[in-house]
């Protein structure tokens, strides 16, 4: 898959309103939910006990947290674009985020981005992007939601 390359502002705009790509497929394992569990400090049983999970649980197995398919986007977002020319990137915001379905242990995950707006505050590129994380064999999606960044480009 080649990534879009960007070097300016002005080559983000050409993408307004467009599809940027779609990322490459990511299984989400017991063991990524466990290390997100750790770091967070959420041990919520429906994501870290397969056993109770599949007695109990809603789904017949664990599920990945909300926020942790959400950490995903920096991830599939840089298999899209290689943003070059820049000094500092900042994720600035996330609007509208609704989580469509749960995301069962080792579903496989992958992310659509479209350019929604691309504004210049003088010089620094603010880039509000439309997201959709997919479950594969899902009809509703992880998660969908408005991404911004700030693209700090050099002069």
């Amino acid at each position: 898959m080649s990534k879009l390359l960007i070097q300016s502002h002005q080559e983000f705009e050409k993408y307004l309103g467009e599809k940027l790509g779609v990322s490459e497929y990511h299984t989400v394992t017991q063991e990524q939910i466990n290390q997100f569990a750790d770091a967070t400090l959420d041990h919520q049983w429906i994501h870290t006990n397969p056993e109770r999970a599949k007695e109990e649980g809603a789904f017949g197995c664990t599920i990945a947290h909300g926020y942790l398919t959400l950490s995903l986007l920096p991830y599939m977002w840089d298999q899209l674009i290689e943003v070059e020319n820049y000094k500092m990137l900042v994720n600035y915001g996330i609007d509208q985020l609704k989580f469509g379905a749960p995301v069962l242990v080792n579903s496989r995950l992958r992310t659509h981005v479209w350019l929604k707006e691309c504004t210049n505050l003088r010089g620094i590129s603010r880039v509000k992007l439309r997201v959709q994380m997919e479950i594969e064999n899902s009809k509703k999606p992880a998660f969908e939601c408005y991404a911004t960044f700030l693209y700090h480009f050099n002069s």
